[in-house]
């Protein structure tokens, strides 16, 4: 007997469910508005994502995507005073970015404010800008949250990039080319994710003139 090495995986289709033949799996999917399928090597790989759902591997998808290109350790995060600024959220997390350059090399990462640890850093990129990775370090924040099933307050000092996560509407003047490639990539991921989740989180904008730079922040001003 032939040995099957692939299972199909249909989220979205005229019958959502787990194939190990190809021609039923298509019977599923042809011409079906929106559908959403992949393959595995194992039928107990299949199940699982299966289970979980097309979302959460979407999520998933978009976090390992931005890890990617970890090249460097960036500075310590930031200390807060809590017990003189009661109303920052010990539960949430802060996001920041550095360009140097405008466009130049480019990072993001997000820190926890409740440990203090560094959560995520991506960087640096060439060919960026300092709002593109606010936006970028907002969206990666909040990719990884759904993908933890976690909910908590994102600070980042950037009303643009705040302004550009709500409307799901990037405004840059940045052109693309082959050195920034990456780049727009990570954009296009970012709206990608936005579009197709409504997570509930709320973003709100640090107050650096009453609570100090982010703890985010790269200290290269």
């Amino acid at each position: 007997m032939e040995k099957r090495t692939k299972f199909y995986v249909v989220w979205e289709g005229r019958h959502p469910g787990v194939y190990d033949d190809w021609g039923d799996t298509l019977e599923q999917i042809d011409g079906f508005p929106g559908a959403k399928y992949k393959a595995y090597t194992s039928s107990e790989a299949a199940t699982e994502a299966y289970r979980r759902g097309y979302a959460e591997r979407d999520a998933a998808e978009l976090g390992r995507f931005l890890m990617a290109g970890r090249k460097q350790a960036p500075p310590e995060p930031g200390k807060i005073n809590f017990e003189a600024h009661p109303e920052i959220d010990r539960t949430a997390w802060a996001v920041d970015a550095s360009c140097q350059g405008n466009p130049g090399r480019m990072e993001y990462r997000g820190v926890d404010l409740a440990t203090g640890r560094q959560i995520f850093h991506l960087g640096p990129l060439e060919g960026g800008t300092n709002n593109i990775g606010e936006f970028l370090a907002i969206v990666h924040a909040m990719a990884l949250m759904v993908q933890r099933g976690e909910r908590h307050t994102i600070y980042s000092d950037s009303r643009t990039a705040i302004g550009w996560v709500l409307r799901r509407h990037v405004r840059t003047t940045l052109k693309r080319t082959a050195g920034n490639e990456r780049v727009f990539e990570l954009l296009e991921r970012g709206l990608k994710w936005l579009f197709s989740h409504s997570p509930g989180i709320t973003l709100r904008k640090w107050d650096t003139d009453n609570w100090g730079e982010i703890p985010a922040d790269f200290g290269r001003k």
